[in-house]
C-alpha cells in the first residue's frame, strides 16, 4: 500500500489495469494526480465520464463515433467499393491523418490470438462478410499490424473473402523511414523486397 492510504492504492489498482501502464506509471500519475489542483482533476474526471457517456462505435465500421453511425460512413464522397480492415479504432485515425485513402473501413476490434482465447468469433469478422455483400465491395485492403498475430489475422481474412470473387490486398510493409537496415528483422527485410515498387 503506497504510503498506507487505501484510496492510492485502489487508482493505482485501476490505472494498472490500463493498456501499456504497469504499476510503476500507475503509481507515478497517481501521485501527480494527487498533487494537481484539484480543477485540473474534476477536469479530467469530467471528460472521462462525458466520453464514456457519448462517444461509442459506429454502427456499420466500428469506428469511433459520437453517432450512430460514423461521419465516414455517411460521407457520400467516400469511394463505396473500397473497405480497409485495421485491428482496432485507433489505426482509422492513423489512416485517415495520411489523407491517401478516400473508401470506407471495418474495425475488427482485436486480432486473432489463439494463446489470449481470441478466435474469430471474437471479432467483428461476420459484420464485414455482411457488408461486403451490402456494399457491393470491390477490394478490400486488410490493413492488420505487422506481428504474428496480425499476420495470422491477414491470412484468415483473406481466406475468408478470396472465394467471393472481391479482390484482396494488403498494405504494404517494409523498412520505416529514418531506420538502419542493420536492425531490420529478416521479415520486415523480406516484406520490403517482396513490397518494392517503382522509383517515381
Amino acid at each position: 500500500m503506497v504510503g498506507g492510504s487505501e484510496r492510492i492504492e485502489r487508482l493505482i489498482q485501476e490505472l494498472s489495469k490500463m493498456p501499456t501502464i504497469g504499476r510503476r506509471t500507475a503509481q507515478r500519475i497517481a501521485l501527480y494526480l494527487l498533487k494537481a489542483p484539484a480543477d485540473e482533476v474534476h477536469s479530467l474526471a469530467d471528460a472521462i465520464v462525458e466520453m464514456k457517456a457519448k462517444v461509442g462505435f459506429c454502427s456499420e465500421c466500428g469506428a469511433i463515433s459520437e453517432a450512430e453511425m460514423c461521419p465516414i460512413c455517411k460521407d457520400p464522397r467516400r469511394d463505396r467499393s473500397v473497405i480497409c480492415v485495421v485491428e482496432e479504432p485507433g489505426n482509422v485515425l492513423g489512416i485517415e491523418k495520411t489523407g491517401e485513402y478516400r473508401g470506407l473501413y471495418h474495425v475488427l476490434h482485436g486480432r486473432l490470438s489463439p494463446l489470449d482465447g481470441v478466435g474469430p468469433e471474437d471479432l467483428s469478422i461476420e459484420g464485414l462478410t455482411r457488408r461486403i455483400k451490402e456494399l457491393g465491395i470491390e477490394e478490400v485492403i486488410i490493413a492488420t499490424n505487422p506481428t504474428v498475430e496480425g499476420e495470422a489475422t491477414c491470412n484468415y481474412v483473406a481466406g475468408l473473402v478470396r472465394p467471393s470473387g472481391v479482390k484482396v490486398t494488403t498494405i504494404a510493409r517494409g523498412v520505416p523511414m529514418g531506420s538502419d537496415l542493420d536492425f531490420a528483422d529478416e521479415m520486415t527485410l523480406a516484406r520490403a523486397i517482396k513490397g518494392r515498387g517503382y522509383i517515381e
